[in-house]
């Protein structure tokens, strides 16, 4: 009922019959019988057996009326459609041999047809969150079909608000992309049309056409076109996403204050390409270039290997007594922030921002070279995520016990994560907290999702872990708050 946005009186299949019969002929006259004895439901009756699913589903579904008034579905199927409904594509091998020892016909093969069409999605994707989304989105069970014919008669299955240009992709790739209209029952539609059950699709193509239209991605419905219109630009456009993933590449170097000469070794290329599945070093580019690949992720793999390579086995003193001397002098100036390094006091330490550490956390040090030492929580996902060679940055920190036991009146910036469902006035009940309990906030951000859940981000100042947990407390009692955590990196 959630799922297809439907009241309990259009519920069809509450009470249901299933009838299994020998042959396809069977089940028509099984259907013929049954429409005898109950009067069926206009627009209830599904011919899965001429036009099966793209799964290979077969049956004969028929909604009817009860002599009581309550209506009940019937599904008419064969013991093998069953055998293939219940385990799927795969339950009829093509190993089995008729009882004359002759081969079966070639109806087995068509039951992996859509199988093969899944291998050559992933084929075409290199991005395998990507090709995940697509799976799911053709195994939807709640998305309705359109049923529609070539000029030959062929029947064409496509998810219900399919295009001509979803069309012209089912059939072939070469006529999608060389499409320039459709007629549809004889008559010219749109290219933005819905197919209807039933229509009859005619594509029409030309050799001068320039290739799909990036807007066509708007109105597509079906992951295979969308696939393959994807695929067209990337080929189409090959070198100009060569050309800026370059830039790309040697941008974030320079930002990052890394030398590209450095990294760009043949040992380093190598492992790349093999990570990500490329054969050649412009493929990488390309990827970058069209947002399939991040060159933050292509930078620091090598990076990573280049400091694998010139790894300096430097202990954590060492690390301290290469701080730039003018930032060292400045340490005494500063404040420790309630924080024992290794009990050396004089150090300038700066909390980071992306897991916001507080008085009672588990707390580690990341040295830094001219900016003192970072302190992060243990669980922080930088932390967790640094190199081997990184880890050998980390020093041993912990809260000074004065600031423990409450001695100080020295505030720290927490952050949480509010999650609710989106409704007025949610905002002004969540600040009603914070100034009943005398806290400012510094920064408040909020977004609302598709669902309408509201995620809502807030930075304040407050003394410890305790005090956090209080007013976490209090918001989670606020109404319409689903959940609160604490930012984590």
């Amino acid at each position: 009922m959630t799922n297809q946005d439907k009241t309990l009186d259009q519920i069809f299949d509450l009470f249901a019959v299933r009838i299994y019969v020998d042959t396809v002929k069977d089940c028509y006259a099984a259907l013929g019988i049954i429409h005898e004895m109950y009067k069926p439901i206009p627009g209830r009756i599904k011919d899965y057996i001429s036009m099966p699913k793209e799964n290979m589903y077969q049956s004969l579904h028929t909604t009817l009326i009860g002599h009581s008034g309550i209506p009940f579905e019937i599904q008419i199927r064969t013991y093998d459609m069953h055998k293939t409904a219940e385990y799927g594509i795969a339950a009829h091998w093509k190993y089995k041999e008729a009882s004359n020892g002759e081969n079966p016909d070639m109806q087995e093969e068509e039951k992996l047809a859509w199988l093969r069409q899944i291998l050559e999605w992933q084929q075409d994707m290199s991005d395998s969150q990507e090709f995940l989304q697509s799976i799911k989105g053709d195994l939807n069970l709640f998305s309705d079909q359109v049923y529609c014919f070539t000029p030959q008669g062929d029947v064409k299955t496509l998810p219900f608000g399919s295009t001509p240009v979803d069309f012209a992709y089912s059939i072939h790739s070469a006529v999608g992309n060389k499409m320039i209209g459709a007629r549809v029952n004889g008559k010219l539609v749109n290219i933005n049309y819905q197919i209807q059950n039933g229509d009859r699709v005619e594509i029409i193509t030309s050799q001068n056409s320039n290739g799909p239209s990036m807007d066509w991605l708007k109105i597509v419905k079906s992951t295979q076109a969308k696939n393959k219109i994807n695929q067209w630009f990337k080929h189409e456009l090959r070198e100009d996403n060569i050309v800026r993933g370059k830039e790309i590449f040697a941008s974030y170097c320079k930002s990052h204050g890394l030398k590209a000469s450095n990294l760009m070794k043949g040992e380093y290329m190598d492992e790349v390409m093999s990570k990500y599945g490329f054969t050649e070093w412009d493929a990488v580019y390309a990827a970058i270039g069209h947002g399939g690949l991040k060159e933050g992720q292509v930078v620091n793999k090598m990076q990573e290997l280049y400091e694998r390579d010139h790894a300096k086995h430097v202990s954590d003193d060492e690390i301290l007594k290469d701080l730039d001397e003018k930032t060292r002098k400045s340490l005494k100036r500063k404040r420790s922030g309630g924080i024992v390094v290794r009990g050396v006091h004089d150090v300038s330490v700066r909390f980071s921002k992306c897991c916001a550490p507080l008085p009672g956390d588990e707390i580690v040090g990341f040295v830094t070279r001219g900016r003192g030492i970072s302190i992060h929580r243990t669980d922080c996902v930088n932390v967790m995520g640094l190199t081997e060679l990184e880890r050998g940055r980390l020093i041993e920190a912990e809260w000074d016990k004065k600031v423990m036991k409450g001695g100080t009146d020295e505030t720290y910036l927490a952050e949480i994560n509010i999650y609710a469902n989106n409704r007025s006035g949610l905002l002004v009940d969540i600040s009603k907290i914070f100034t009943e309990a005398g806290l400012d906030i510094r920064s408040i951000n909020s977004m609302a999702s598709k669902q309408d859940v509201m995620t809502v981000t807030l930075g304040f100042e407050i003394h410890n872990t305790a005090e956090l947990e209080g007013m976490i407390n209090k918001l989670r009692r606020v109404d319409s708050v689903i959940d609160i955590e604490r930012a984590s990196g």
